[in-house]
């Protein structure tokens, strides 16, 4: 299926790994030029090489913290006018115990979860509706619409940031300006591959037991963690000419275990 999109701009800020590098792969393989953003030079490069070697794309690589202002600054410098914008941001800390959360720790998620998203919005969307087309997509996390304890610091940032998209989603939507989010549960990121290692080398298992024991635990009726690339082709969707009637939605991918009726 030809999603439309060939010859787009595409910005997708923390590309270079995870679920963001696999809604970049697959935004490539659909002809859109990318605009890849990420702190880690090292692995922003090596992602934007293999990104192109494999898709024929041209993507250019920002080093930048887009949680900052600065680094706000310096990526919109260079790509000022997409057509359209992916957001992520590497995963908050498990909270055990919310007692243990920190003012400052609060401070810092809701810069990377709330603040930064919405400023980027802000500073693209007039363009997008100026064009006639955009398309939104915010990487967000399940635990926005189903709280837990130990995802504390995820989730009510991502939540503020349901509520905002799906408001000014209503207002740009007439210009064929699309704003979503998808809502994550566990993937197999580099983000999992550390945790996961850890848990399993503190028990004495291997990685595969210890992610078994967390599908068990949690109940995951997949039985199974999801795959970036599954869920890249899924953003991409998001991004497409086609979807221009899925407007302010948040869309749980998580394997099932958090269905609800509506």
């Amino acid at each position: 299926m030809d999603l439309g999109i060939r010859g787009k701009v595409a910005l997708v800020n923390g590309g270079s790994a995870g679920l963001g590098l696999g809604a970049a792969r697959a935004l490539a393989a659909e002809g859109v030029t990318l605009f890849l953003s990420a702190r880690g030079e090292e692995r922003l490069h090596a992602a934007a090489r293999a990104i192109e070697a494999d898709t024929g794309a041209r993507v250019v690589p920002v080093v930048a913290d887009h949680a900052s202002a600065a680094g706000r600054e310096k990526i919109l410098s260079i790509c000022p006018q997409p057509d359209i914008l992916v957001g992520t941001c590497s995963p908050a800390p498990f909270t055990p115990d919310f007692r243990d959360i920190s003012t400052e720790q609060w401070r810092e998620h809701l810069e990377v979860g709330l603040i930064s998203p919405v400023e980027f919005m802000r500073a693209t969307i007039d363009g997008m509706c100026e064009r006639g087309f955009g398309r939104i997509v915010n990487i967000s996390t399940a635990a926005s619409k189903f709280p837990a304890e130990i995802r504390s610091l995820s989730g009510p940032p991502r939540a503020a940031l349901s509520n905002y998209t799906a408001g000014i989603a209503k207002r740009v939507a007439q210009h064929n300006v699309t704003i979503n989010n998808l809502l994550p549960g566990m993937h197999h990121t580099a983000t999992a591959q550390q945790r996961f290692t850890q848990i399993a080398a503190e028990r004495g298992t291997s990685y595969e037991e210890a992610v078994q024991s967390w599908i068990d635990e949690w109940q995951i009726p997949a039985g199974k963690f999801g795959s970036i690339d599954d869920f890249g082709a899924i953003c991409a969707l998001l991004c497409s000419a086609q979807a221009n009637y899925i407007i302010g939605q948040s869309i749980v991918v998580d394997g099932g275990v958090s269905n609800t009726t509506f």
